[in-house]
Formats: structure tokens, sequence, C-alpha cells
């Protein structure tokens, strides 16, 4: 069963667009628990809805709106405050990856996860941050800390989705083409194989035994896909082609 997730809840938002783009950001990862907490432009947002657009306009229609923080927070057990301030406030202090690990963690175990977002102008003021638990700090660049809203919410969406979908580092296959098979790629052997022997590539004779062998070995190493088998069979086509 897959543990519940986080909610999102986005604090003071000042501009439609903005809260339209974190909906978007969020669904993108799986996420479509909103909570908006005294929107300036007020709610419904047709800015909102236009940016969203598309099935991101479920994560809006689905939104909690609260007039204060604490109504936003009330159910949750454990919250998130994404900031770089309130450092001088006595909390742990996350990195993205670290916070939504801990949170599929404590959702896991039944325990309701919120994350806070603060207004894009300024970001959280230390009296929200001083309501959660822990600080969630993104690595960004010293010299230019600012991040959009929508930008936060969707780095933190994208560690909740990469641990929730526990992908490889490196995928194992090539984007658009499939892997060749064992019997396409021994064919490839057998084609060379006959080739080169018709040039006399396997000399001296007591030598073609482990020449074969060290052949076979190196296509056996190559991770070759379907086309790849293709366009060296038709190489060594042309070449002998070329030879006659």
């Amino acid at each position: 069963m897959t543990a519940p997730q986080p909610v999102f809840i986005l604090v003071r938002p000042q501009m439609g667009e903005n809260i339209g783009a974190a909906a978007r950001a969020m669904l993108n990862f799986g996420l479509d628990r909103m909570r908006l907490v005294a929107p300036r432009d007020g709610w419904p947002n047709s800015r909102a809805v236009a940016t969203a657009s598309g099935a991101a306009g479920q994560v809006l229609d689905r939104a909690g709106v609260f007039d204060t923080l604490p109504e936003a927070i009330g159910d949750c057990d454990f919250v998130f405050a994404t900031t770089a301030r309130g450092r001088e406030l006595t909390k742990p202090i996350y990195t993205p990856e670290g916070a939504m690990q801990a949170a599929r963690d404590m959702a896991a175990s039944g325990r309701r996860v919120g994350v806070m977002f603060g207004p894009e102008r300024a970001g959280l003021e230390n009296e929200d941050v001083s309501r959660a638990n822990a600080i969630i700090s993104i690595p960004v660049n010293p010299e230019f800390a600012s991040l959009n809203l929508a930008q936060a919410v969707l780095l933190t969406g994208y560690e909740w989705r990469r641990g929730a979908a526990a992908l490889p580092a490196v995928a194992p296959g090539l984007g658009g083409t499939d892997m060749a098979t064992r019997i396409e790629v021994e064919k490839l052997g057998d084609h060379y194989e006959e080739r080169l022997a018709e040039a006399g590539f396997f000399f001296p004779e007591t030598k073609a035994p482990s020449m074969k062998l060290n052949l076979r070995n190196m296509w056996g190493r190559m991770a070759l896909t379907r086309a790849d088998v293709q366009m060296l069979h038709g190489m060594l086509r042309q070449i002998v082609r070329q030879r006659g």
C-alpha cells in the first residue's frame, strides 16, 4: 500500500499564477493535497486556474482555504517549514531529500505531514516557522538564494516522488529503442566470424579458437540495441560488397 502523501500548504500566496504553477508542479509528482492560507487576491482565482490548465485544475478544485495558519495545520502531526529564514529558532534542518524521506516514514506509520511554503515576496515569517517541527533548507547558491514559490514546490515534490517510486539513478535501457536479444547478438557474432574467416583474419590457425572466443566475449560484453545490431550487419555487408 502506498503511504499517504503530505499536504502542501501555501501560506499567504500573492499571485494566482504562482498558485496555479504550484498545482502543476504538485501533480507532476503525484501530489494533489493543497491548502491555501489567506491568499492575497482571494479564492477562487481565475489566474490560478488558467496557469494550472488541464488536469492540474483538480488540485485547485480540491484545495482547502483557511484564514489562519493554525487552522491549516491543525490536523497535522508533523509540519515542515520550507525557508531560508528562522535559523535563530532551534529546529532540525533537513534537505528536501531528507525531509521527504522522513515524511514517507511518518506517513507510513499513519502520521499526517504538512509542508509549508511562504509568500513570494519574502517567504515565511519567523512566526510561521515557529509553528513548524522542522525546517527544509534547499541548498541554493548563497549569492542568489531566491526561489519562486512553484520552484520550491517542484523541488520538494520531486524528492517525494523520487523516493516513493524507488527509481534507479541510471535507467538500464536506452530511450526510444529496444535492447538486442541474445540470439540477435549471437547471429551478429556468427556473421562477423564467417566474414572474418573468409578474409583470413583468424591466423595462425593455432590461435583461431582463442581469437574467436575473444571476439564472442567482446560481443557479449557490449550493450547493443537492435538498431546497433542492424547497423553492424549493414556495415559488414557493405564492406564485403565493395571488396567483391
